[in-house]
């Protein structure tokens, strides 16, 4: 039937997105989801991305920057088979994406058809919230509507709905009216009493704070607890987000990514807390306990998930940011007289200045080298986006975060998810009209995960400089070997990668640097740009530790 005949679940499907304020789609069209995309509506925005895995991941830097749940749609099994590396990575980062996956004809299904989805509901697990193929056709909205709740609640993440190509043209006899559903969850009263209570006896106490606290909007209400208590923050290991203004005199730094390092970085302090972060969140394997004796920690996360599975301690659920506010409140009036205002620290510390760290002029450029030039540079508003394993902490060092919601990485480590996330964090900038530009820190070998997203960049003209630090190898992977003792794993060195070709062949300007001044100038060429660019420039080969032994403490 045409679709100006009546109700049908097509209509109802976009109606309901217009009620949500959902009106961008991410996708790759297929066979199975044309039905769903004919007389695509006009009030609606259709992002192409040239394969799955970059369409799930700029959907995901898109829903971070505008902080809504967004729609993507997805080829049956196949594209979902493409897209699943990044929805695993959505999920980890707890991004509010609904999934839609086209599936084959009713009718077809019992005799599975090429391009049948088998085992719809089955084949994205574990690394959904939901997942659900409806029984009848006349269920497509209501399945929609439960999604949306599902995807947005806490912890957030992405759901996943396989709809049959000929549910479309279905005749709905009733309409559905969009639900309202809570996003944060506040904390046990009691529960916040004995932990505010245990850490006014603390002699030595750290805060230690995860991505939570940026997603919860949280700097402000972290700054004034760890203010009032004058307690050392540091970031929780392997955090995705930046958690507090990182030149703020109490920021310590992250904190080592194995056990024994962090526990050894704990070592002194008779209680922690962790906001918005898991117990512990490691990658390599160092020997050592969870935590050092003597040391109590308390949790507070949004997340049942995280609250159970944590080595130590005793956990809170709650959303970061009233959980913070929460506890200001109860030890304002025990610290300080109710007269009396904290005292704060001031709040910048001189040795997070990027003027102290002297370039070297080496050549080839040291990747720290090459990071601070950048960085003197950097407008104030920019928003950085990080995938340059083996010289991502050099970055970080010289570039501080100083907004929230400023710097973004992935929280699984599969690579391939930050060039197109990076695509959907600029193209948000540039729906909101906020001109703030995105900047990729991305390595050569990172870079060919995902080199399709460049086109999509490039087509939106949206704000984006990739920064590409080329030392034609996988280091981070060499200096896993030196952590593993594994000499002579083969496929470690990567002669003849191109960045600027690729680039170019998509239509996005590019540059080469081979020293600091030529770096310098080429990045200020590329903030006058309206469109993307990007700039490959050569860095050593030299391999560090892949583990600290410590962090920074008070």
């Amino acid at each position: 039937m045409a679709d100006h005949e009546g109700d049908t679940v097509w209509h109802a499907f976009y109606g309901l997105l217009r009620s949500y304020g959902m009106r961008t789609v991410f996708g790759n069209p297929g066979s199975t989801e044309q039905p769903m995309l004919k007389n695509f509506p006009s009030d609606f925005d259709y992002i192409l991305g040239l394969q799955e895995a970059s369409v799930v991941a700029m959907a995901d830097g898109f829903s971070q920057a505008t902080r809504k749940p967004v729609v993507v749609s997805l080829h049956t099994s196949a594209g979902t088979g493409n897209g699943m590396g990044n929805i695993m990575t959505a999920f980890l980062n707890k991004t509010p994406l609904i999934l839609i996956a086209g599936q084959q004809t009713r009718e077809m299904l019992i005799g599975e058809p090429m391009l049948a989805n088998r085992e719809a509901e089955t084949m994205p697990k574990p690394w959904v919230k939901w997942s659900y193929q409806p029984v009848r056709a006349q269920d497509v909205p209501a399945a929609l509507i439960k999604a949306i709740a599902i995807a947005t609640m806490p912890p957030a993440g992405p759901v996943y709905l396989s709809i049959p190509l000929d549910d479309w043209d279905a005749k709905l006899t009733s309409q559905l009216v969009p639900r309202v559903v809570s996003t944060r969850v506040a904390p046990d009263p009691e529960q916040l009493s004995s932990f505010a209570g245990r850490i006014a006896k603390a002699k030595n106490f750290a805060l230690i704070l995860g991505q939570e606290v940026d997603r919860s909007l949280g700097w402000e209400a972290a700054v004034k607890l760890a203010e009032l208590l004058h307690a050392p923050v540091f970031q929780a290991p392997l955090a995705e987000r930046a958690v507090f203004p990182e030149k703020h005199v109490l920021y310590k730094g992250p904190l080592p990514i194995a056990r024994g390092p962090l526990s050894d970085a704990l070592n002194g302090y008779d209680l922690v807390l962790v906001v918005g972060a898991e117990v512990w969140r490691y990658y390599p394997y160092v020997p050592g306990p969870v935590v050092p004796p003597g040391l109590e920690l308390l949790h507070i996360t949004n997340d049942p998930h995280d609250a159970s599975t944590a080595l130590v301690g005793d956990s809170l659920l709650s959303d970061a940011r009233l959980a913070l506010e929460g506890l200001y409140q109860v030890l304002r009036s025990t610290i300080n007289p109710p007269s009396s205002e904290p005292n704060p620290p001031e709040l910048t510390s001189e040795k997070a200045s990027t003027n102290l760290t002297k370039i070297t002029e080496a050549s080839p450029m040291t990747a720290l080298d090459a990071w601070t030039a950048i960085a003197q540079l950097r407008p104030k508003d920019a928003l950085l986006v990080q995938e340059s394993p083996s010289n991502g902490g050099d970055l970080v060092q010289v570039w501080p975060a100083e907004q929230p919601e400023s710097y973004f990485t992935f929280a699984s480590g599969g690579l391939g998810w930050n060039a197109p996330a990076a695509v959907g964090i600029a193209l948000a900038q540039k729906k909101n009209n906020t001109a703030r530009p995105t900047v990729l820190a991305i390595g050569d070998g990172s870079l060919h995960y995902s080199v399709q997203s460049i086109y999509t960049a490039v087509q939106h003209k949206v704000k984006l400089i990739y920064l590409v630090p080329s030392n034609e190898e996988y280091a981070i992977l060499k200096e896993f070997a030196v952590l593993e003792e594994t000499p002579n794993v083969p496929g470690l060195d990567l002669p003849g990668l191109n960045a600027r070709a690729i680039a170019t062949s998509y239509g996005c300007p590019s540059f080469h640097a081979s020293n600091v001044t030529e770096l310098q100038k080429c990045f200020e060429n590329a903030l006058k740009l309206d469109g993307p660019a990007l700039i490959e420039f050569p860095i050593d080969r030299q391999l560090r530790p892949l583990v600290a032994k410590s962090a920074a403490k008070a």
